[in-house]
């Protein structure tokens, strides 16, 4: 008789109740996702020799992120990067270049040009990513986490832009082009993120 009821009710009692479930379930998701706790650990990159690098090897670690290219007038810095891996690497700083041609055309050749450059030049041997865009649509989206993270000004205006995150992935601080590596602000904001 129950059975009967519902037929002859169009089954909407049972309509209410699912769409009413649905909803609940879609503002639970929503919440749920809101809530996750990203930051640059949830990304991953590509290593300038093409193998899968997870920014999530670097908990613990401080990592300085830096969008690098070859032909700018701060490209020199690369040997104050270089200095800074030499001397922290072992106590859990990562310097992690990022290739990108979005500024200037400085940076137009293939990773494979791009390490010899490096190398060759600087004595590079810190970690490097495959050439990123870092701004705009096209970014990548640990530089859109960022964006999100830090507001609009916080994007790179040009090459050498630095960014540092914090062993547990927050974004710790950053700096524009003309402040150099191993300047006393960045190695102070460095030292006290190190792992004892």
């Amino acid at each position: 008789m129950i059975l009967e009821e519902r037929d002859r009710s169009d089954g909407k009692p049972m309509k209410h109740i699912f769409a009413v479930t649905v909803l609940s379930l879609v503002v639970f998701f929503i919440q749920t996702n809101k809530g996750e706790a990203m930051n640059a650990h949830d990304f991953d990159f590509e290593s300038i020799d093409g193998a899968p690098m997870a920014m999530e090897n670097y908990t613990g670690k401080v990592v300085l992120l830096v969008n690098t290219a070859s032909f700018c007038g701060f490209t020199p810095q690369y040997t104050a990067l270089q200095s800074l891996w030499q001397n922290y690497r072992d106590r859990g700083l990562v310097v992690l270049g990022v290739p990108s041609n979005d500024f200037g055309g400085q940076e137009p050749h293939a990773e494979s040009d791009i390490k010899d450059f490096c190398v060759t030049n600087f004595g590079v041997d810190f970690p490097m990513t495959t050439k990123q865009h870092v701004i705009g649509p096209n970014a990548h989206p640990l530089y859109k986490w960022i964006v999100n993270e830090a507001g609009e000004d916080s994007a790179p205006r040009w090459n050498f832009h630095k960014y540092l995150i914090g062993p547990d992935g927050e974004l710790a601080g950053l700096w524009p082009s003309r402040v150099n590596p191993t300047d006393a602000e960045i190695v102070g904001a460095i030292e006290p993120l190190l792992p004892e």
